[in-house]
């Protein structure tokens, strides 16, 4: 390795014509360092690389294509996506009873039915992050008050939905209950049940519908 000293360099002319200060002395600011006599070992010369598409692609997917992070889902302390669950029971139950409420009345001969109230909504609902996926699952028992008019006298009843799950609304099931005191007549009371069931389920199995809508999003 060459030795160099700086100082010297640069400043020949100068020192030379300066002769009684100091010829010989080292500039107050001069210090020493080393070159290195051969480049062998040294790193390469950035030469620039044309990426393939399969690159592109890989990059655009890590987020490096614009500047941005890659979008991620779940919380900010759960950037690696791994394992998150979100409990949304609150807000499930209170939801699906808004809905129900909503149910459109329903006619049959001179009757029209419709929903009074929705006394009783329990069970569970959450959304669970894996792997940067979205998946949301909720179990219910749901059971409202209905009215029909239009008869000789008003009919008071039940309906439940002893379970709604996520996923299984093609399964639903409805069960009415129809007060002997108000319909003497057993075939009758079975005729009311029968109507009521294949009229309300479909508008109901809709607004649970409407419901798992709003649940994804989330």
């Amino acid at each position: 390795m060459a030795e160099v000293e700086e100082g010297a360099m640069g400043n020949g002319n100068e020192n030379a014509g300066k002769k009684g200060e100091g010829e010989g002395r080292k500039a107050a600011t001069g210090y020493r360092y080393w070159v290195r006599g051969s480049m062998t070992g040294a790193a390469p010369k950035a030469v620039p690389h044309k990426l393939t598409a399969d690159e592109v692609e890989k990059e655009k997917a890590n987020g490096n294509g614009n500047g941005k992070a890659a979008t991620t889902l779940g919380s900010k302390w759960n950037q690696a996506g791994t394992w998150e669950e979100k409990v949304l029971s609150s807000w499930a139950l209170g939801r699906v009873k808004e809905l129900l409420r909503t149910v459109e009345p329903v006619e049959w001969e001179e009757s029209t039915a419709r929903v009074m109230e929705v006394t009783s909504c329990s069970g569970d609902a959450s959304l669970v992050t894996v792997r940067q996926r979205k998946r949301v699952g909720y179990t219910l028992e749901i059971e409202m008050k209905y009215v029909v008019s239009g008869g000789e006298k008003d009919i008071e009843g039940k309906m439940k939905v002893p379970e709604a799950c996520y996923g299984e609304l093609d399964d639903l099931e409805l069960e009415v209950t129809v007060s002997a005191s108000d319909v003497k007549d057993s075939a009758q009371r079975t005729k009311v049940k029968q109507t009521m069931t294949k009229l309300f389920l479909p508008k109901i199995r809709r607004k649970l519908e409407e419901f798992e809508a709003e649940l994804k999003e989330r």
